[in-house]
């Protein structure tokens, strides 16, 4: 797919170890996030059905609201690790703590939103009339750290960058583990209700940050670095994050069309979607460990002129991909007797979803060499073509999506249209790849 020759094993075998020593932890600290949500919906579930349901819509507008800023991770790692490759560790710092006074800022503006708009905005998500008042509750409180939760975004995307994958795993672990006992604490044992979930979220968050900003900080201090903000680098981080956002923002409106398509079909569809797509998202993570490795990897090797590679590894990674996506297709096929029933007990639903589910697992394949591709140009900052991929993806998949209910299709269909949408991708990350166009070396791109 590179145009690049075969790699000889010992160069093969270290960029294995590279891979490996960078994407398990990151897989780690990947998957520990949603289990913040987890934990928080099965303490206040006990509270009652409307506390859950208010939690449910909270939860949904929190993890919108803060995935639109993901760039300050990734935008982050590229340009960092491309200092670190050039050999110049206090800029590569310097870089990062640009990453982290904007994520400071974004999120006292997000902030500033939230709290007097959150009984609008849980209006809008529908919220039952007993819902309601808790959604609000755990809105208005949970924003308060949102800043905390930017912060970490772009902490660790500065460790990433310094090719260490290990802190963030270690730091997620500590706030799973904190988010976990105060929320028993303050929930049950002060009696604080949904609100003493949305504090014990909040602290665990706060403490994460600490955390990270505690290493960041003597990483500045052991080299030189300023942590004073510095407007013309706020600035850069800024322009180099919006490419990244356009990105993200159009994968984020394939997701809801697929969703809104779903609820079109109907209640079993709709049921069987989100128990695909919860799978789908899972995968998504594993996969992503390894794009996470390849933006730290590539970003180096181009920051240290060594554009054979970094073309070396983006082979490799690709290999990696596509043998990942094989094993999780396969898996999906022949565990899916042991998993589906533990999602639903509806036979109507199981047999919904399992010719979707077929579909994803043929897709998972494509799904390895996106996720790579979309990583490894990620960490040769070439986000503007990401940007524009994305936007073509979007224009091909939407009309297809939207005609499934019109031309009579059902739940199998719709998951065509986004293996369809995966193909596309694929499509167009791999003619930037093969044209070399991202390459790019230098301590800035």
């Amino acid at each position: 797919m590179i145009q690049a020759p075969a790699s000889p094993p010992p160069r093969r075998r270290r960029h294995d170890r590279e891979i490996i020593s960078l994407a398990v932890p990151a897989f780690g600290a990947l998957v520990a996030e949603p289990l913040f949500v987890m934990v928080d919906s099965a303490i206040v579930g006990h509270l009652g059905t409307p506390q859950l349901a208010g939690l449910a819509v909270a939860a949904a507008l929190l993890t919108t609201a803060v995935s639109v800023f993901v760039f300050l991770a990734y935008a982050t790692t590229a340009a960092v690790a491309r200092r670190v490759g050039a050999g110049d560790l206090a800029s590569a710092i310097r870089q990062g703590m640009d990453g982290i006074w904007l994520a400071l800022l974004l999120g006292i503006a997000v902030i500033a939103v939230a709290l007097p708009s959150a009984p609008w905005l849980v209006d809008i998500f529908g919220a039952s009339d007993t819902a309601t008042p808790y959604a609000t509750t755990y809105l208005r409180i949970s924003s308060l750290g949102i800043p905390a939760m930017l912060v970490v975004m772009a902490a660790t995307g500065v460790l990433r960058g310094l090719q260490d994958t290990r802190t963030p795993l270690y730091v997620a672990v500590g706030g799973f583990a904190a988010n976990g006992a105060l929320n028993a604490g303050l929930v049950y044992g002060a009696g604080l209700g949904i609100a003493g979930s949305a504090w014990g979220t909040v602290i665990a968050q706060i403490s994460m940050a600490v955390a990270y900003l505690i290493v960041v900080v003597r990483g500045a201090r052991r080299h030189g670095a300023s942590l004073r903000p510095d407007a013309a680098g706020i600035r850069a981080s800024a322009q180099a994050g919006v490419p990244l956002l356009v990105r993200t923002l159009s994968l984020r409106a394939v997701l809801m069309i697929a969703t809104a398509v779903a609820a079109r079909l109907g209640d079993t569809e709709i049921a069987a979607h989100q128990i695909i797509l919860s799978l789908w998202s899972l995968m998504a993570f594993a996969l992503d460990a390894i794009a996470i490795a390849g933006q730290a990897i590539i970003g180096r090797y181009l920051g240290a002129d060594d554009a054979k590679g970094a073309r070396e590894a983006c082979r490799r990674m690709v290999q990696w991909g596509i043998v990942s996506g094989v094993w999780f297709g396969a898996l999906i096929v022949l565990a899916r007797p042991l998993f589906v029933p533990l999602f639903t007990s509806d036979r109507t639903v199981q047999d919904t979803l399992l010719p979707a589910l077929l579909v994803v697992a043929l897709s998972q394949p494509i799904a390895g060499v996106v996720f790579v591709l979309d990583g490894v140009l990620m960490g040769a900052g070439d986000g503007r073509y990401l940007a524009w991929a994305m936007l073509v993806t979007l224009a091909v998949f939407a009309p297809i999506a939207l005609l499934v209910p019109v031309i009579g299709g059902g739940l199998t269909t719709l998951w065509w249209a986004m293996a369809l949408m995966m193909t596309v991708r694929m499509v167009t990350l791999w003619l930037r790849t093969r044209s070399g166009k991202w390459i790019v070396t230098g301590a800035t791109r």
